[in-house]
């Protein structure tokens, strides 16, 4: 394609996720309802923030933040009491019902009029270096976003969809991907957003952008984006190594080849219990998942104690011979589950035990020591270049035994996890791995392929049909 036709494609991609007037509007009468509200109260001062303010929100992304700015010299206490009051009683007038969710502290969730609404306390803060909370930095963020967007909010529309067509959009633990902030920056740092494209095709890990060029310190995630309003921190720590280069791969394939697809988030796709067995035929391996009651926090808390306690069992089912071909772990609603896929569905009785050499004299003999008597070991203690091995059983062959013992609860668990497993758990082979809740996780595991391939696999579907 040349320039013009690209310019084409973008700018039909734009007319379908640009906000109608309407719904700016819609979005716009509730914020100025619960602006006057707030303001009224005499208590704090209203923020609209986020990309409402902004004006670069995706259509359909019927999102409103609103910050209620309270004294620096409140109490955390009193910020929360006062701040949580107001945004009950605004929740209780415009709404009726709401939700009390946790970040850093708490705030309330509603919805007014079809909008999802976040009613969050701040401190009004000087600087964004001076914040005593995490969110209060948010409100230096519209500032500065508001102030430098000029003509560039489509672009940053573009740049948000293509991220969700990609799959990397979101900072939230599950995702590990880019955030709305972050499409923000990168657009307002490379001047649009073919140029991010551009210069994303190139990126390398540990690629550091400082739009202010006031680092004040090194960074050590993937890609480094510091934020222009703070130099403590990394607006991009969220984006895993695997986010990043996704998102590469994705650039490199629209640059290469620009299309409209690459704007159209694919709809779920979930395995049946009898695909998953014939891939299983297939790939002649052993699924195995240990699944528990979903711990009652939010994702941030219990996804990357999720992580911990799949390390933790990676580990263990080495220790004790299972070779893992991939493993991965799902927060749902109801259930969580650790899935491994292993090359073996068991391992042989005995395993090698390798003792010290026989040069260090004092733990040689104390190994010959605990192991001389027959009863402990299959065969040795014998000499092996210059140490001692023996041969002893396994207390488990097969991983079902093994992930069902206590053993499991001795390993590396977040403790939340920890908590959970301890009310009981159960571990599932094969096809009995197939529960409904997870089987667009399990369909994302079996059928695991880059975001550029996925693509590519269904436009030539399309092409066939």
């Amino acid at each position: 394609m040349n320039g013009e036709e690209v310019s084409a494609v973008l700018a039909r991609v734009i007319e379908r996720i640009r906000p109608d007037a309407g719904e700016v509007a819609a979005i716009r009468q509730v914020a100025d309802r619960l602006i006057a509200a707030v303001r009224a109260s005499g208590a704090a001062e209203p923020m609209v923030v986020g990309s409402v303010a902004r004006s670069t929100f995706v259509k359909g992304d019927r999102d409103l933040d609103l910050f209620m700015l309270f004294p620096p010299d409140l109490s955390r206490e009193a910020l929360e009491e006062q701040g949580l009051g107001l945004a009950r009683s605004l929740a209780d007038q415009f709404a009726g019902r709401y939700q009390e969710k946790y970040a850093e502290h708490p705030y309330i969730n509603t919805t007014i009029d079809g909008i999802d609404v976040d009613l969050v306390p701040c401190y009004r803060v000087a600087s964004a270096t001076a914040i005593q909370s995490a969110v209060d930095r948010t409100p230096f963020h519209t500032r500065y976003v508001i102030s430098r967007i000029g003509n560039l909010a489509d672009d940053v529309l573009l740049l948000k969809q293509f991220a969700k067509a990609c799959g990397v959009y979101g900072s939230d633990q599950m995702t590990e991907g880019f955030a709305g902030y972050l499409c923000e920056l990168l657009v307002l740092y490379y001047g649009g957003f073919l140029q991010v494209l551009t210069a994303a095709s190139a990126w390398r890990a540990r690629t550091v952008i400082d739009p202010e060029q006031h680092a004040a310190r090194t960074f050590d995630e993937p890609l480094v984006v510091v934020d222009p309003v703070d130099p403590n921190r990394n607006v991009s720590a969220s984006v895993s190594l695997s986010r990043m280069f996704e998102f590469v791969e994705m650039a490199r394939g629209f640059l290469e080849h620009p299309g409209e697809e690459y704007f159209q988030i694919p709809g779920p796709e979930a395995i049946s219990r009898e695909n998953l067995v014939a891939l299983l035929e297939v790939r002649g391996t052993c699924l195995c998942a240990v699944t528990f009651a979903t711990p009652p926090f939010i994702e941030d808390v219990v996804v990357p104690q999720l992580r911990r306690s799949l390390e933790g069992t990676c580990n263990l089912l080495e220790r004790s011979g299972f070779m893992i071909n991939r493993a991965d772990a799902c927060m749902g609603e109801e259930q969580c589950m650790l899935l491994f896929e292993l090359l073996t569905p068991s391992v042989a009785r005995i395993r090698r035990h390798i003792g010290p050499p026989l040069s260090s004299r004092e733990n040689a003999e104390k190994f010959l020591e605990k192991y001389s008597h027959p009863s402990l070991t299959v065969a040795g203690p014998y000499i092996e270049d210059g140490r001692y091995v023996v041969e002893v059983l396994r207390q488990f062959t097969t991983p079902e035994a093994l992930l069902g013992s206590e053993t499991l609860l001795a390993v590396s668990l977040g403790k939340h996890v920890r908590r959970s497993l301890k009310k009981g758990w159960q571990v599932s082979l094969g096809s009995d791995c197939w529960l409904e809740e997870f089987a667009q996780f399990l369909n994302a595991f079996m059928n695991a392929s880059s975001p550029l391939v996925r693509l590519l696999r269904r436009e030539a579907g399309r092409d066939q049909n």
